[in-house]
């Protein structure tokens, strides 16, 4: 992580918030876009917020004032985008319900579909919408890096993007653009080595199209990432297929890496074999991708197992054998009441959470580092576990 994440998260007040709550830091949040705005006005590409991994509208003022628009994956994620996001309206989905089309056409900018055969039968549905809608197809160039194949879109078998054996020429009539998502969690060099692989696949196609889509998974903001060698690679390749084409990127992690914590608080101590704490908070319920993906989410002040001198493991509170974050060690012995920080836990959290077991979600919060106020934006209760069950 950052040098400059630990000290301005190790300087917050966890006692002025309640928990467990998500907590955004504005300043971080802020810090990204400018990078991400930077690459903007460096290279002429436009990027897009991607609503499936930081979707906390309360913050849109702030990251809509550097990015272009936002990427949806269906209608919701549209709407919410159409209400508090001024800029672009993108979407795409592996295939559209009939009435989503009907509403998407109404308002949204750019459509990107998974297939010719969803293209062939909603093309009618955008041409008679009234408005002028840039539509595309979403691509599979059959190579990714992608480690963890349950995040890997180019995995044998997978649904999304077409296969060039699928496309012919005749059946890309009318279409505009085309995206390639093929990355997950990656640096500049992996999108350098995957263009060859698009451009062999599906060159003959881009001298057609207004706009190619490079897609998500570009760690834009993480310390290290080679922002250089992005833009080259962009030039290079509007360079090499036209000055014309308007290169799109659609970062979601980048957007909010490093902006927000966790915060959650210890209820009990049991002892199975090592002393384990058991939290108000859920490694399944509140921060999935430390099972799904999995990786060990780091605690403000913890270290690995030994490193210092109490070693606890640290649980959720819900009846899943497995809701464990893993083991941790403390330079002091953890007590019930004691807060703890999550770290870097504003991405793919609160848009992936539940309520399994009737566990409370977490409230939301944001701290402004300008006036040093928290700002408690969200609660919830009963109700909200209720009201999704009848």
């Amino acid at each position: 992580m950052s040098a400059n994440f630990y000290p301005q998260i190790a300087a917050l007040d966890l006692s002025r918030v309640p928990s467990p709550c998500y907590l955004i830091h504005r300043g971080l949040l802020e810090e990204n876009c400018k990078i991400l705005r930077a690459v903007m006005d460096k290279t002429g590409a436009k990027i897009l917020l991607a609503l499936k991994g930081f979707a906390q509208f309360s913050e849109f003022p702030i990251v809509s004032k550097y990015l272009a628009g936002t990427t949806a994956s269906g209608l919701h994620e549209a709407l919410l985008g159409r209400e508090f996001f001024p800029g672009e309206r993108h979407v795409y989905s592996p295939a559209f319900p009939p009435a989503d089309m009907g509403e998407l056409v109404k308002f949204v900018d750019h459509i990107s579909f998974n297939s010719l055969s969803q293209w062939k039968r909603f093309r009618g549905v955008v041409e008679n919408s009234g408005r002028k809608i840039s539509c595309g197809l979403r691509v599979n160039p059959e190579y990714a890096e992608v480690e963890h194949e349950i995040y890997n879109p180019c995995a044998a078998g997978s649904r999304l993007g077409a296969l060039r054996s699928e496309i012919s020429a005749a059946g890309m009539a009318g279409l505009e653009g085309l995206h390639m998502h093929t990355m997950c969690e990656q640096g500049a060099e992996t999108l350098a080595r995957t263009i060859p692989h698009f451009e062999e696949k599906f060159g003959e196609f881009i001298p057609q199209m207004k706009w190619i889509n490079f897609g998500g998974g570009h760690w834009i903001t993480k310390p290290g990432y080679n922002i250089d060698l992005l833009c080259e690679t962009i030039a290079r390749f509007r360079e090499k297929w036209g000055a014309h084409l308007q290169i799109y990127l659609e970062p979601g992690e980048a957007v909010a890496i490093e902006t927000g914590i966790l915060v959650c608080t210890v209820l009990d101590i049991v002892n199975n074999g090592m002393p384990i704490a058991i939290l108000d908070t859920s490694a399944s319920a509140h921060m999935p991708d430390t099972l799904e993906m999995p990786y060990r989410a780091e605690i403000l002040g913890a270290g690995k197992p030994g490193e210092f001198a109490h070693t606890y493991r640290l649980a959720g509170g819900t009846c899943l054998a497995g809701d464990v974050l893993g083991d941790y060690s403390f330079p002091q012995k953890l007590a019930p009441g004691q807060r703890l920080a999550i770290m870097d836990m504003a991405h793919y959290t609160m848009v992936k959470n539940t309520t399994f077991n009737g566990i409370c979600l977490p409230a939301i919060a944001s701290f402004d580092p300008a006036s040093g106020n928290y700002e408690v934006i969200r609660r919830f209760g009963y109700d909200d576990y209720k009201c999704r069950l009848s």
